[in-house]
């Protein structure tokens, strides 16, 4: 089969077309989202957490999905940024900027998620008073905000780098520790649930590194859809065997992906283990949606990815987002899942706003009930994610992320 490297040239456009109407229009409405999520945060702070679809049975919900999400997206972009830098190995052709600032666009947003999570964000000092170094939601929180200091840092290396002021050498052993910490951040990240031994479906040692390869799936995903979008904006010239180099790449970390999924799936279910209600609930239950889009997607997605007279354009673009939105889907199976199988079974205090009868205890309480975020919480997270395209937009135009001679 021959290989799809039509179109290896991006059409020349001039840089003015990337950073003319379009783009200013593109500023404008993410800061009128901003605004409008800004505006209803306060409403959320107004009224209090009880205005969403969290509850005491469910006290995470589509913030901290998105937090872990986010997490996965900017640790990917990072790491396939720096990793050709650390082994001395040929990158993608210079996109390693656009990725770091990408990176460093979606751990601002997920720093956001989780001030928006909060119920009283101006005690957020305690938690710096009062820190538990015990407690691995503290570990994410130091390693988060050393991880979004070290991306700024890199990028600005990078540059100094590319405009004669920088060695090679520092470059590199920044990248090394850039690594090292893009991997940690997302580990530490899941051992926030992997710790926790109440929960049947978080309490695994294969969480770790199946997050980083989440991590990977979609930020491969994430920086493929913005190069071949700011490629056909005329924002840069890229030779299409980088795309496909990573198109080949994210195939290679979806079927790692899987493998880490089937294998936790094999041992949950297996005859005579105590997961089979974690894996009926997924493949039947109640987020039986999430779980076979996850599949399903992925599965495509690889297909795509391997099958070289697929690789055109607009089929690695649709493979890249069904990627995004499969990780995104495991997200959501992870947090909203584990809420769902009572680690207690007594007689207790349930909100009055469960709409489960309670009487004969927690489990019954339970059932049936699968938390679902209310229009104020789609409305927020819109305008985190509007934060966010924010950013993205006004980097792009006014920094220098463009490819030069010494980015390849």
């Amino acid at each position: 089969m021959t290989e799809n490297t039509s179109a290896t040239k991006s059409p020349k456009a001039p840089a003015a077309k990337f950073g003319g109407k379009g783009i200013n229009i593109g500023i404008v409405v993410a800061a009128l989202l901003t605004i409008m999520g800004l505006a209803l945060w306060v409403m959320q702070l107004s009224g209090g957490m009880v205005q969403t679809g969290m509850r005491n049975l469910d006290s995470w919900g589509l913030y901290i999905t998105m937090f872990m999400f986010l997490v996965g997206l900017s640790a990917g972009g990072l790491i396939i940024s720096s990793a050709p830098r650390v082994f001395g190995v040929e990158g993608f052709g210079g996109i390693s900027k656009i990725a770091v600032w990408t990176s460093i666009c979606c751990t601002v947003l997920a720093i956001g998620f989780v001030v928006v999570d909060l119920g009283q964000p101006l005690r957020l000092w305690e938690l710096f008073a009062y820190s538990n170094l015990g407690s691995p939601l503290m570990w994410d929180i130091i390693v988060l905000g050393t991880y979004l200091i070290l991306s700024i840092v890199y990028l600005w290396a990078t540059l100094r780098f590319e405009g004669g002021k920088g060695s090679a050498t520092s470059l590199r052993v920044i990248s090394a520790i850039a690594l090292v910490c893009a991997i940690l951040v997302h580990s530490v990240t899941a051992w926030i649930f992997g710790l926790q031994q109440g929960r049947e479906m978080w309490h695994t040692a294969l969480l770790g590194p199946w997050f980083v390869s989440s991590a990977l799936v979609c930020g491969v995903a994430l920086v493929l859809v913005v190069v071949i979008a700011l490629r056909k904006a005329g924002y840069l010239e890229l030779d299409q065997s980088f795309v496909v180099k990573m198109a080949k790449l994210l195939g290679v970390f979806v079927c790692v992906d899987l493998y880490f999924f089937a294998c936790d799936l094999l041992t949950e279910g297996f005859p005579g283990g105590h997961g089979v209600e974690v894996v009926s609930m997924l493949t039947t239950g109640p987020l039986a949606p999430f779980f076979w889009i996850e599949v399903v997607g992925c599965a495509l997605t690889a297909i795509v990815c391997f099958t070289p007279k697929l690789r055109t354009n607009p089929l690695i673009v649709a493979a890249g987002l069904l990627a995004i939105v499969g990780i995104f889907c495991k997200r959501v199976q992870l947090l909203v899942g584990g809420f769902q199988l009572p680690n207690l079974d007594y007689a207790g205090p349930v909100s009055p706003y469960t709409v489960t009868g309670w009487e004969s205890g927690m489990t019954a309480a339970y059932q049936g009930m699968v938390y679902f975020p209310t229009p104020l919480e789609f409305g927020v997270t819109l305008g985190v994610i509007g934060l966010g395209a924010l950013l993205l937009l006004v980097g792009l135009k006014y920094l220098p992320l463009k490819p030069t001679e010494k980015s390849h």
